[in-house]
């Protein structure tokens, strides 16, 4: 079976993007574990696929890590789903909504920019005092359509993201499901650079759009910093978040600001 693709990148987080709208694709876990190998397959920190709409938007977004399991959200996986939908209607989208497990999405086209509008965040926590990894870390924490840890460094360049984000990951505090793990440090009022260790990718990756939003509010609520907020992400790409704090620690109209690029088109033989 020779299987069409496109693969993309938002910020260096790189993607696979399936057109499945004729529900005529089934791929198991194996195979999507498969296709985002970087030796055996095309590569990749996630898959998704175009499917039909089921809950009143224009489609359905289904999301898949890299070891294949579903996951709800990906934030700069939706802003490539978005331009992939808008290239197979020949670019001639101004915004398109979308269903994902965290919620309907809605995106904006800038040229290659993608704007889109996240889910609302939930179960913000801060300043948990966490042993790990031998040390003791200030942790915070905030679901941006999936769950992330954040902590804030002095050295961003030095700090053992694989050792730190492995053991937040599968920390007793985040069970059962587990956590993404950021870690940020800012560089100026309303400014942070992150690195940040994937749920799923099992790794550090270039960049994670939910996890940019959970620095930016987190960011926030530590010192006040209006929105926006711009993010510098390992990839070298600065996005931008925006927000409204409708309540004391809750928000609304958060937005996520970045590039979603085409890389190359091809098939591949399952």
């Amino acid at each position: 079976m020779l299987l069409s693709f496109t693969k993309m990148n938002g910020a260096g987080n790189d993607f696979v993007m399936l057109d499945n709208r004729d529900l005529k694709l089934s791929l198991t876990q194996a195979q999507i574990a498969q296709l985002c190998d970087r030796h055996r397959g095309i590569g990749a920190d996630g898959l998704l696929c175009v499917e039909p709409a089921t809950e009143g938007g224009d489609y359905k977004m289904r999301y898949y890590n890299a070891d294949g399991g579903e996951a709800e959200m990906c934030g700069n996986g939706a802003r490539c789903f978005g331009r992939f939908v808008n290239l197979l209607h020949g670019g001639q989208l101004t915004q398109v909504r979308f269903e994902t497990l965290a919620g309907m999405i809605s995106a904006e086209f800038e040229g290659t920019q993608v704007r889109i509008n996240m889910s609302t965040p939930h179960s913000l926590q801060l300043s948990q005092s966490l042993p790990v990894a031998g040390e003791t870390l200030v942790v915070h924490s905030v679901n941006t359509g999936v769950p992330h840890a954040v902590v804030f460094v002095d050295d961003l360049q030095t700090v053992p993201v694989r050792e730190w984000g492995a053991a937040l990951r599968y920390h007793d505090a985040f069970k059962p499901k587990g956590t993404n793990a950021n870690f940020a440090k800012v560089l100026s009022p309303g400014s942070i650079a992150i690195r940040t260790y994937e749920r799923g990718v099992e790794d550090e990756t270039l960049a994670c759009g939910t996890g940019m939003v959970a620095c930016a509010l987190i960011h926030h609520e530590l010192t006040g910093a209006p929105s926006p907020v711009s993010v510098l992400v390992k990839g070298g790409d600065t996005l931008s978040i925006g927000f409204q704090e409708s309540q004391p620690h809750q928000y609304t109209q958060v937005t996520l600001l970045g590039p979603a690029d085409v890389v190359f088109t091809g098939e591949i033989a399952l």
